[in-house]
């Protein structure tokens, strides 16, 4: 069970570190595009951002969701006791209440989304770009795909996959770290 547990909080790392590859309204990554004549220079296209693509296709939440198996495979990892469960597990608690905390305030047109600052507007402009977005998409993972939003080849071909591996195996480094932390700092 250790492996899984290892393996599973590594992946946690991977796709928290992936999603910094893709954009999404709620987070800080701004959206790039090639300019008209097909060059290699970049142009910021916020309105990328409203799109899903990639990770966003599997959740709205791709950075913060992940801290959830993460938090719970750490706690096992930790020792497992009661104060293991509590610490992360009270991490992954609060990750799925505020990424809840943030689709409320979109179904409910409050205005304030997140890291990204959108105002609620009149004009049919963000508010309603964002809410098509969350049309599209879903909370729990993979259930956009499931209810037929999303399809699973959309994601597999746009998934950053080398973000995604090579962020698994930094995360797989910095779970050995914070376990021998972890451990260092246990009182027996």
């Amino acid at each position: 069970m250790h492996n899984a547990y290892l393996l599973a909080a590594s992946f946690s790392f991977g796709a928290a570190i992936a999603s910094l590859f893709n954009a999404s309204p709620l987070g800080l990554m701004p959206g790039f595009d090639g300019d008209e004549d097909g060059g290699v220079m970049l142009r910021r296209d916020d309105t990328m951002k409203f799109a899903a693509r990639g990770l966003t296709r599997i959740t709205r939440h791709p950075l913060l969701l992940p801290v959830v198996p993460w938090g719970l495979s750490t706690a096992y990892l930790a020792g497992g006791r009661p104060c293991d469960y509590v610490f992360f597990g009270g991490l992954s608690a609060y990750t799925i209440l505020g990424c809840y905390a943030q689709d409320l305030r979109v179904i409910r047109e409050e205005g304030s989304v997140g890291t990204s600052g959108f105002v609620a507007d009149d004009d049919g402009g963000e508010n309603s770009r964002l809410q098509s977005f969350f049309e599209q998409t879903s909370f729990v993972p993979f259930k956009a795909v499931v209810d037929g939003r999303q399809k699973m080849d959309d994601i597999i071909r746009e998934a950053p996959w080398l973000q995604l591996v090579a962020g698994t195996l930094l995360g797989f480094m910095l779970e050995e770290k914070i376990l021998g932390l972890i451990d260092e700092w246990t009182l027996n």
